[in-house]
């Protein structure tokens, strides 16, 4: 038992260094929860211990502000850099275009740093057309090369293309990270729901997020007082959300409510409909969603990708449409918030089980660490702690059908059978009832 302990403890020392790297490279350290959603050692699932984000035992990924010292991941056998990593293509029949804006909360002060108003940056993804006519966005981040000069990807977007019409209206969905993670951690599923018609809106939870840029070069680092509840995390983004929808219906009004007016997309103002939301996230981002949901009424259906909750959110009665996505390990027998938001939810249910992820396996890491597991000091056995067993791109595929069916049946009305019960193409879907 004590050889175990030990042999965990310094598997948990190199996911700590690796993730830490990640911080700096995509703004985030997506771990199985956060600093404060406990996990088991051996299995990643959440644990019921208290909701301190300030310390993190027992945790297997814990996150670390700073990069990996040389020496940490000297004893990492670094493979040839393959250059330039990649994103899978969206799958959607629409061209994919993004802007980002500054926001400002001028009724809340930001509740992390005294005597400043709330400040947001926020990525809209959305269908576009003419495309060819505007560069390729980059992920937002401050870092873009990794060691052994590997770069992040270049995504889908296109920066500032006209909004593709001929849908119409578009229904909006809010995206929340992982704690500490900046709005770049779950490209891969943002960008494919835009490519479906989908007006996707991802948003740096200021000093919650590790690093979030500003316009001018201005760095916003995580301010977060020593003992911050997760709960307090999660209340604080569910006003985020709230505001963000509140400025998305003032874009619909003719309004640009970015701070210094950069021009809106063409097309922007017609398409934007704040009469269709839906919002989902990863690890405590999705523990956030229905938080939000609670904050908000417009927002019509949520998914949770493996987060789990803290707060009132999961003894809350919630009417409307609520989807569990969970990695191998976490299910509502290990997870009591998960257990006790289950009985809480009165609309649609459902919890579906990704066999062979890990937690992980819900953000960018899972396809980013396989191409360069030098880059990031990863050594095999941790890249099947973090990402599972399953193939990175199968369960990207699975995520993106998945989600995008929930999404198309609660805010578009397109049924699919799909979310009936197991399906005969997708058998590492599991149902849990």
């Amino acid at each position: 038992m004590k050889h175990a302990r030990r042999r965990q403890s310094r598997l948990r020392t190199r996911v700590a260094g690796t993730t830490g790297l990640l911080t700096l490279a995509l703004g985030a350290a997506v771990t199985p929860a956060t600093a404060a959603e406990r996990t088991t050692s051996a299995s990643m699932t959440p644990t019921a211990a208290s909701d301190d984000a300030g310390q993190a035992p027992g945790q297997l990924v814990a996150l670390d502000d700073a990069a990996p010292h040389p020496r940490r991941a000297a004893s990492v056998k670094v493979a040839p850099a393959p250059g330039q990593l990649t994103l899978p293509a969206p799958t959607g029949r629409h061209r994919v275009g993004t802007v980002d804006l500054h926001l400002r909360d001028s009724s809340r002060m930001d509740p992390w740093v005294p005597g400043q108003q709330r400040e947001l940056m926020v990525s809209l993804w959305y269908p576009a057309t003419h495309t060819s006519q505007y560069p390729a966005a980059l992920l937002p981040n401050s870092q873009q090369v990794l060691p052994g000069g590997v770069t992040l990807p270049t995504t889908a977007g296109h920066t500032g293309a006209p909004v593709a019409r001929k849908d119409g209206k578009l229904p909006v969905l809010l995206y929340s990270p992982g704690g500490r993670g900046n709005r770049a951690t779950g490209t891969a599923l943002v960008q494919d729901l835009a490519s479906r018609g989908y007006l996707v809106v991802t948003i740096d939870h200021t000093h919650d997020t590790n690093d979030v840029v500003f316009p001018g070069g201005r760095h916003e680092p995580s301010m977060l007082p020593p003992g911050t509840k997760s709960r307090d995390l999660i209340d604080v983004r569910a006003a985020d959300s709230h505001f963000v929808i509140n400025q998305l219906a003032e874009i619909a009004r003719g309004h640009n409510p970015d701070v210094e007016h950069k021009p809106l997309p063409h097309g922007l103002t017609q398409a934007v409909s704040t009469k269709h939301i839906g919002m989902f996230g990863a690890s405590l981002g999705g523990g956030s969603v229905a938080a939000a949901m609670h904050a908000d009424s417009r927002i019509d259906a949520g998914v949770n990708l493996d987060g789990q909750l803290f707060g009132r959110s999961e003894h809350q009665r919630l009417d409307r449409p609520y989807m569990l996505f969970s990695s191998e390990h976490h299910n509502r027998n290990t997870d009591p918030s998960w257990a006790r938001l289950w009985e809480n939810l009165h609309g649609e249910r459902l919890d579906l089980k990704l066999r062979g992820s890990g937690h992980n396996s819900f953000v960018d890491n899972q396809v980013l660490f396989p191409q360069a597991p030098g880059a990031f000091g990863i050594t095999p056995e941790v890249m099947q702690q973090a990402l599972g067993t399953i193939d990175p791109n199968r369960s990207i595929e699975v995520q993106r059908t998945y989600v995008a069916a929930f999404f198309d049946k609660h805010l578009r009305h397109q049924h699919s059978n799909l979310l009936d019960g197991p399906s005969r193409h997708y058998p590492e879907v599991d149902f849990i009832r």
